[in-house]
């Protein structure tokens, strides 16, 4: 009977985990940007996650006729290198609550709630990780845009590059702060929005707490609130600023810091995932050695990286 529950189980779980990629973008607007643009991308092994990155300039020489054309090689590329963090829900079903749900169809039912409650609870905590800054649970947890993106870009390290040092000007994004009203949103938010562009390179994606979102959402007028239908048809509501996408990651369960507003060239943004560990049912059949009950572990191992941080920036509130 116990073997016949843990194929019922493992069944139930093989089939919902290979949905937890489209839920669990569909439940945050960075990671369903990341999704359209192929940006969550597997990895293959390795102890380091480690991410190329391009912040040199190449020589060109302009001559005539016969001249000399000399080449001086530069490092032109670099790597960032990410931890490998692992995190992992378990599904756990006690031997009293299979008898109580005897019947084939309780016990699917069961099996289906208590696996929708893990989707949803992995799906909750990593919406939540994506704005963290890597120190949760013990330094645990992936770092989000509170640390690829900083509000003070000046300190710490990053893909293990320290900002703090000469030389590595190159890895810090952009920042403004000041008290944001509904006059002034428009000014700051073109100001970072020009720091943050390169040539074509500008951000596609800008997301905002309640408060921000409102005072963009505010200045503007009905025939301005152009919508990006892609991004709707993933249940985002979002405006329109120089072609970025304005999305408000607030309300019940948002996750975005108050007063902030990420503007993110998501080119250069990436979820890297190993494909051994990615949404997976992990050690197979597990019975409690010294208890009654099966359990179940979905797992999943990665971490947020970046490769570009000159070209990303935080618009900060510091008014009441």
């Amino acid at each position: 009977m116990t073997l016949k529950y843990n194929d019922m189980l493992t069944h139930t779980l093989e089939e919902r985990t290979g949905q937890l990629h489209d839920n669990m973008s569909k439940n945050s607007a960075v990671l369903n940007r990341l999704k359209q643009k192929g940006k969550m991308k597997q990895i293959s092994g390795g102890t380091k996650i480690l991410e190329e990155l391009e912040y040199g300039e190449g020589d060109m020489v302009w001559y005539s006729g016969y001249d000399t054309i000399n080449y001086q090689q530069k490092q032109l590329f670099t790597a960032a290198e990410y931890a490998l963090k692992l995190c992992a829900v378990p599904v756990a079903i006690s031997g009293e609550e299979l008898l109580m749900n005897s019947g084939p169809e309780q016990i699917m039912d069961l099996f289906e709630k208590r696996v929708d409650n893990a989707e949803k609870t992995l799906i909750k905590k990593m919406s939540a990780a994506v704005y963290g800054d890597g120190t949760g649970s013990s330094g645990k947890e992936i770092g989000g845009l509170a640390l690829l993106v900083a509000d003070d870009p000046t300190t710490g390290t990053v893909g293990a590059i320290n900002r703090a040092e000469v030389g590595n000007e190159f890895w810090r994004n952009q920042v403004a702060s000041a008290e944001i009203t509904k006059d002034n949103i428009l000014q700051k938010m073109n100001e970072l929005y020009l720091k943050c562009s390169r040539g074509s390179d500008k951000p596609d994606l800008i997301v905002g707490d309640d408060n921000l979102y409102t005072l963009y959402d505010m200045t503007l007028m009905d025939l301005q609130r152009f919508s990006n239908p892609n991004v709707a048809e993933g249940g985002f509501i979002s405006l329109k600023f120089k072609g970025a996408d304005v999305i408000y990651d607030g309300g019940q369960g948002g996750n975005c810091p108050t007063d902030h507003m990420y503007f993110l060239n998501t080119d250069y943004i990436y979820l890297r995932t190993h494909r051994d560990r990615d949404m997976t049912v992990i050690g197979g059949d597990r019975t409690a050695v010294n208890q009654d009950a099966l359990y179940r572990i979905i797992g999943w191992a990665g971490n947020m990286t970046m490769s570009n941080a000159a070209l990303q920036g935080v618009l900060i509130n510091t008014g009441d």
